[in-house]
């Protein structure tokens, strides 16, 4: 008599050695020979929105829904757009009941079809195989049984935060701050000698520069009660700004984080910035101010990091919550932010001509407009010393969109030019994923350079070694 499972045989999760690796098999055994050069390396995240809080604490991940699925916009955006609503997938709550985070788990399980040739589908894939032991590809059927399987592991000692950021040997880790944040995380990782990794930083100002956004005037004085300063008029504001760019140096940030609407640096007489930012502390600035005064404040941004140090990173180019209903429902960072078009080359020159060639200016210019990457920034980056061309990211860093990238950008620019990968995630787990798609996608590019007879085998040995560490620490300054 035949036993038969009493369950459908679930289909294999699969982690084939060759991922993302060139079709073509004499490229193919290139590629492997320069991927198993850096496979192992550290990795080295300069932005990246991961919690340090998490990290001190230091407490078992509640579940794997919590750990996997809530935070990852990524995931939760593909599933509403296929008729999930956010409220069953935990979307801007906090710590979900158990039967809730199961609901959730099952939800992702059962549509695990929408993530077939997304980047999304490779990550998750690597999470679970990788991390988690999962050799299942995730289904209705199995949902419970793979939510079993992840949870007690999450309870073991070794699936801890700090014990998965040693196992993913994340040397440096960049998370996302607010100006007016104390940085006693930050201060607390750094004093415990029992903490190995560097965690450092970044001051996010956006909302210190928007003063025609609500909250603006709460913000601007939050901002000065932090610094124990007097942001009364123009000049005490830029003080106050400088001082609070300062104490995050003295907590170890490496770099400031820009994203607004464009990237237009037009400044303004001082008198007239004065003008407006009287207007704006009134009350009774008008929007063309406020953007007039935005634009003029990035450009002042950039003049604070010629002064200090602090890397530049520009993020434009987004229609944040682009859904009304979304947002005042479940807040921002939830997967309505939806690209726009950005021009930079007239944008930045008032910038450029300033502080393009300043000696101490790293501006790191990433996009959502994948032309602009061969037509604008790369030849920007071709001139100017002061600038380097950020990694595809968000709706860009994907397989296809890097290997145009690769192939556009690295021509024009160089390989020198380049930030390196860059991960901007708020999914803990999904961070050695990511990087190690771009590590495969780097070697498959410098193999096809090789085959072509364009590159030697040692230069495209060395060249992918500094894209996965070197550049990243000289471009943030690590």
């Amino acid at each position: 008599m035949t036993v038969t499972d009493p369950l459908p045989r679930a289909a294999p999760l699969t982690l084939h050695d060759d991922r993302l690796f060139p079709a073509e098999s004499r490229t193919r055994d290139i590629a492997r020979e320069l991927y198993e050069t850096v496979r192992n390396l550290p990795i080295i995240s300069p932005h990246g929105h991961v919690d340090p809080t998490m990290l001190l604490s230091d407490e078992a991940f509640a579940d794997p829904t919590s750990l996997l699925l809530q935070p990852d916009h990524y995931v939760t955006r593909m599933l509403h757009a296929n008729g999930t609503p956010l409220t069953e997938l935990g979307v801007g709550e906090g710590p979900l009941p158990e039967a809730k985070a199961r609901k959730a788990w099952r939800t992702l399980c059962a549509n695990w079809a929408v993530f077939r040739g997304t980047p999304v589908r490779y990550w998750f894939d690597s999470e679970l195989g990788g991390i988690f032991g999962v050799t299942e590809r995730p289904s209705a059927e199995n949902a419970d049984r793979l939510y079993d399987q992840v949870a007690e592991r999450l309870a073991e000692p070794e699936f801890r935060p700090r014990a998965l950021l040693a196992h993913f040997r994340i040397d440096v880790l960049a998370t996302t701050d607010d100006p007016s944040d104390d940085l006693s995380a930050h201060r607390a990782l750094a004093a415990d000698p029992t903490f190995g990794a560097r965690v450092v930083p970044t001051f996010r100002p956006d909302r210190y520069l928007e003063p025609f956004e609500d909250g603006w005037n709460a913000a601007v004085d939050r901002l000065a009660a932090a610094a124990d300063m007097d942001a009364g008029d123009y000049n005490g504001y830029l003080r106050t700004l400088e001082a609070r760019r300062r104490f995050f140096i003295a907590n170890g940030a490496v770099s400031a984080d820009h994203s607004h609407d464009d990237v237009i640096t037009t400044g303004l007489e001082p008198e007239e910035a004065a003008r407006i930012y009287r207007a704006a502390r009134a009350g009774d600035v008008t929007a063309a101010q406020a953007t007039a005064f935005r634009r003029h404040m990035l450009s002042e941004m950039a003049r604070m990091s010629c002064d200090d140090g602090l890397v530049m990173t520009v993020h434009p180019g987004v229609l944040r919550n682009h859904h009304p209903a979304t947002m005042a429902g479940f807040g921002s960072d939830t997967g309505h932010d939806i690209p726009v078009a950005t021009e930079y080359t007239r944008a930045l020159q008032p910038l450029l001509t300033r502080y393009g060639t300043h000696p101490n200016l790293h501006l790191v210019l990433f996009t959502v407009d994948a032309d602009t990457f061969s037509r604008e920034i790369a030849p920007l980056a071709g001139f100017y010393p002061s600038v380097y061309v950020g990694a595809p990211w968000w709706f860009l860093d994907n397989p296809a969109e890097i290997r145009t990238f690769q192939r556009s950008v690295s021509e024009i620019a160089g390989l020198s030019r380049l930030s390196g990968f860059i991960d901007d995630t708020r999914a803990f787990c999904s961070i050695p994923a990511r990087h190690d798609m771009s590590r495969r996608l780097d070697a498959g590019f410098l193999a096809e350079l090789v085959a072509e007879h364009r590159l030697d085998l040692d230069e495209a040995m060395d060249g992918l070694s500094r894209l996965v560490t070197d550049q990243p620490r000289a471009v943030f300054k690590l």
